[in-house]
C-alpha cells in the first residue's frame, strides 16, 4: 500500500472524526437550549432526551474537580500516545486515539463550562450518553482490535 493511499485514508478518517464531534458538540447545544424537544429515534428503545449527567462513565458515582483534572491528565497522555505513533508512522493506532481523545475533549469542555455532560440519547433499560461517550467506546473497542491484531506486547 502506498504511503499516499495510507495519507488519504488518514486524512478522510480525521475529517469523519472531526464531523462526528463537531455533530456531537451541535447536539448538546439544541439539547442545552431545549430547541429539540425529546423525541424518539428508534422506537422505544433509542430516544433524544437531554438528562445532566455529573458522573463519569455509565453515570458512575465519580465527580468533582479531581476528576477533571485526572480526565485532563488521562486526555494528554493519550496526546502524547499520538505523538508517539504518529513518529512511529503507525497510522492504524492513530483514529482510535483520535476518537478517544476528541469525545474525551468534548465531555471535558462540558465539565469545565456547565460543570456536567450534556447527554441525550436515552438507550431505554441502560444509560443516557452522547455521541462523545459512542466516541470513546468505539476508540477503545477499535484499539483493542488493533493492539490484538499486531501482536502487540505491553
Amino acid at each position: 500500500m502506498s504511503i499516499f493511499y495510507k495519507s488519504k485514508k488518514i486524512i478522510a478518517v480525521q475529517i469523519a472524526i472531526i464531523f462526528f464531534i463537531i455533530l456531537d458538540r451541535f447536539l448538546k447545544v439544541l439539547a442545552l437550549e431545549g430547541a429539540a424537544r425529546p423525541c424518539h429515534l428508534i422506537g422505544e428503545i433509542l430516544r433524544y432526551n437531554f438528562k445532566a449527567n455529573y458522573y463519569i462513565a455509565f453515570s458512575l458515582p465519580l465527580a468533582g474537580r479531581p476528576l477533571m483534572v485526572l480526565l485532563a491528565i488521562i486526555i494528554f497522555g493519550l496526546m502524547a500516545l499520538a505523538v508517539f505513533y504518529w513518529f512511529k508512522r503507525e497510522p492504524d493506532k492513530l483514529a482510535p486515539l483520535s476518537l478517544i481523545i476528541l469525545g474525551a475533549s468534548s465531555n471535558l469542555f462540558d465539565r469545565l463550562r456547565y460543570g456536567f455532560v450534556v447527554d441525550y440519547l436515552d438507550l431505554k433499560y441502560f444509560t443516557v450518553f452522547n455521541l462523545a461517550d459512542a466516541m470513546i467506546v468505539a476508540g477503545v473497542i477499535s484499539l483493542i482490535i488493533v493492539f490484538n491484531n499486531t501482536n502487540y506486547k505491553f
